[in-house]
């Protein structure tokens, strides 16, 4: 239920913002959600300028998934008939009071339609974010993919990444995607080798991405007492170490000594997952410490 009634209060919120992008009335006020929903907005705005072409098929198929979800919350639906009216009188006065009640009104009349159109409009901001991350998944990324630092669809490119951050509906999908990020930002470095400005700063990036999607994953494995989302973890591991071992050859000294710190990046976060696993697998209680990769876990008892 508290879920819920965040997740309606966000899409309200997601739909003023929306307005105010696109010249509405501004509403004056600030939430928590603003800053996380900033990407979304942005992305929604660049659509509402500048819509990309759509695939036909792909068009047709959205439209019947959203009618389709638009059915299924009740959007557009008419709200129900109030009941007869019964006969004046005291008894009169007492079945209107109870019919009142019964839809959650009070004295002053039934609380329903505004509820209910609350609703509608929360389930439509939700709607409206789905199409627009569709829509940037599938048009401006097609055309952004293969940007890198210094192109004019770059900024584009990171805007979606943060739409589909924002989208995403748990910790375990973010850090997911800010690992598919990291190997992104390694191919970015693949292209950018020879200017050492923007190799290094792409590596940063992936750095950073690396150690957000650890930290998510990691979080979410102890929380869980589970184990087996750390295999996303070292099988990110495993594949990224290897490609990024791969940019050492014919690299400058400056750019080894970079590559050199992501490397051991790496290696830091195995350690951390394998330690992580061991103490899952002892049952030890939730780590209390963490740092930049997640939860710092104790030594099992047999092993000290």
């Amino acid at each position: 239920m508290i879920s819920n009634l965040f997740s309606r209060r966000r899409a309200e919120r997601f739909a003023q913002l929306l307005d105010e992008a696109n010249g509405g009335r501004r509403h004056h006020v600030r939430s928590r959600a603003d800053d996380h929903l900033a990407a979304l907005v942005a992305v929604g705005r660049q659509l509402h300028a500048d819509p990309p072409p759509v695939n036909p098929d792909f068009r047709t198929g959205l439209r019947a998934m959203l009618v389709a979800a638009a059915e299924r919350e009740g959007i557009g639906a008419t709200a129900p008939e109030s009941a007869p009216a019964v006969r004046r009188g005291v008894l009169g006065q007492r079945g209107a009071a109870a019919q009142r009640a019964a839809l959650g009104g009070g004295p002053r009349g039934p609380l329903l339609p505004a509820v209910t159109a609350r609703r509608a409009r929360a389930r439509g901001a939700i709607l409206i974010g789905v199409t627009a991350g569709a829509i940037a998944v599938s048009g401006i990324s097609a055309a952004s993919e293969n940007a890198v630092p210094g192109d004019a669809l770059y900024g584009m490119k990171r805007s979606t990444e943060r739409a589909q951050l924002a989208l995403a509906s748990s910790d375990l999908s973010r850090g997911q995607l800010f690992l598919d990020f990291a190997r992104t930002r390694l191919g970015e470095a693949a292209a950018l080798r020879g200017d050492r400005l923007g190799f290094d700063a792409v590596l940063d990036d992936m750095d950073s991405d690396t150690r957000q999607g650890v930290r998510l994953l990691t979080t979410t494995a102890a929380q869980r007492s589970d184990p087996a989302g750390l295999e996303s973890v070292n099988a990110f591991v495993t594949g990224q170490r290897r490609a990024v071992g791969d940019l050492l050859d014919g690299a400058s000294r400056t750019e080894r000594d970079r590559v050199r710190r992501s490397i051991a990046l790496l290696d830091a976060i195995r350690k951390r997952s394998d330690a992580l696993r061991a103490a899952i697998e002892c049952e030890l209680p939730v780590p209390a410490g963490s740092d930049a990769l997640g939860p710092t876990p104790t030594t099992c008892p047999g092993d000290r």
